[in-house]
């Protein structure tokens, strides 16, 4: 991407740009959009973000793969939590969040609500 100075830098951001779901890309390869980081006063790294509805999807893989296995397949109490996890992370202020949750924890859009609302009755 740049040169081998940025490397530990590049390598550092790394786990951060791809938990977004993000693009890394050299910083001439910029587009208006874009984030260029800045290393050591020069430019190291170009990092593109993905759209919100992206990042939801890319969230719920990762969760996926941390468990093992689909959220759909998870108990109620698991499914819960998931819920909660999403919550904190803004996951509900996305467009069409809510039916996104729903439909990768196998349940219905009440019951996300449902979830949510015993979040905030506790």
């Amino acid at each position: 991407m740049t040169g081998n100075a940025d490397e530990p830098f590049i390598t550092a951001v790394k786990p951060l740009v791809d938990a977004m779901g993000g693009e890394m890309l050299p910083p001439d390869e910029a587009g208006p959009d874009d984030v260029v980081l800045v290393w050591e006063g020069a430019d190291a790294v170009a990092v593109r973000l993905p759209q919100l509805a992206d990042s939801l999807d890319h969230i719920l893989a990762a969760m996926e793969r941390k468990r093992g296995k689909p959220l759909a397949d998870l108990d109620r109490k698991a499914k819960q939590e998931v819920v909660r996890m999403l919550e904190a992370r803004g996951a509900f202020s996305v467009r069409h969040g809510v039916e996104t949750v729903a439909g990768a924890l196998g349940v219905s859009r009440f019951t996300v609500y449902n979830y949510l609302n015993r979040e905030k009755d506790s």
